[in-house]
């Protein structure tokens, strides 16, 4: 399997698992991940994602064998079928979604990581936006989510010289949330995770739609969103646990509902 599964306290933690090729992307990996994303978005049991590699790699970015192939699917095919729907995927789906990035991460590998709600890296790891050393252009999101991080100058040049951004470089310049050393790395994930997965999920999923559509709306517009999604939130059963927690001095039990 290019893909394997392995679910835990709410925490569904998706493993790309093609380590010999440093996990590059192929046909059968992508819709496995496709198809995976979708089976998390159904499970109520499921209040967590976190996507990471196994060895070395989170992922290398596509597997160029397949690219060059004349029996293989077209650039056209591998980023309309294979990669944006995984992207449109973790942006939709209203539960938090991680990037764990243990090893480097290359052009549609980083950019997977970039669209993810929150990313953290090891301190080894690091990011390269690939695609200018082949003659192509970002992809996977990449033009759409590293701008917005990072800003567009600094964006353009990481794009056009395909240089190599370390971890910590990368979390200076905003590009990703936290780097973790090396040996705590497991551990951390594991913790930060499951503490999301004990809080309302609804609610999270709400705050991720705001932010989604708050990069396209005018203030009047992502105010009224605003006042929609909290009528939305206050109708959870969360809320009402959480308000009953508050005044019962307690600590609240969500459920996820």
């Amino acid at each position: 399997m290019e893909i394997v599964r392995s679910d835990a306290n709410g925490v569904c933690t998706i493993t790309l698992n093609r380590p010999s090729v440093y996990n590059s992307f192929n046909q059968t990996m992508a819709f496995q991940l496709q198809a995976t994303l979708d089976a998390c978005s159904k499970d109520d049991s499921v209040r967590v994602i976190v996507i990471t590699g196994e060895g070395k790699a989170f992922s290398a970015g596509q597997d160029l064998g397949e690219a060059t192939d004349n029996e293989g699917p077209t650039l056209t095919s591998i980023v309309r079928d294979h990669y944006n729907p995984i992207i449109l995927k973790i942006r939709e789906i209203e539960k938090p979604v991680i990037a764990a990035v243990n090893g480097v991460a290359a052009g549609a590998g980083a950019n997977i990581a970039l669209a993810c709600d929150i990313t953290f890296a090891k301190k080894s790891a690091s990011f390269i936006q690939a695609f200018s050393k082949i003659g192509l252009i970002p992809d996977s999101g990449g033009t759409f989510f590293l701008p917005r991080l990072i800003g567009m100058q600094k964006a353009l040049a990481l794009m056009m010289t395909g240089d190599k951004v370390s971890a910590e470089e990368a979390e200076k310049l905003n590009m990703i949330y936290k780097v973790i050393d090396d040996e705590d790395f497991s551990a951390e994930i594991t913790r930060f995770s499951e503490q999301l997965a004990m809080m309302p999920t609804r609610g999270l999923g709400l705050t991720k739609k705001a932010v989604n559509l708050g990069l396209f709306n005018s203030l009047e517009d992502q105010l009224e969103l605003e006042e929609k999604l909290q009528t939305q939130a206050g109708e959870t059963d969360d809320f009402a646990e959480g308000v009953n927690a508050f005044l019962q001095k307690r600590s609240p039990q969500f459920k996820g509902k």
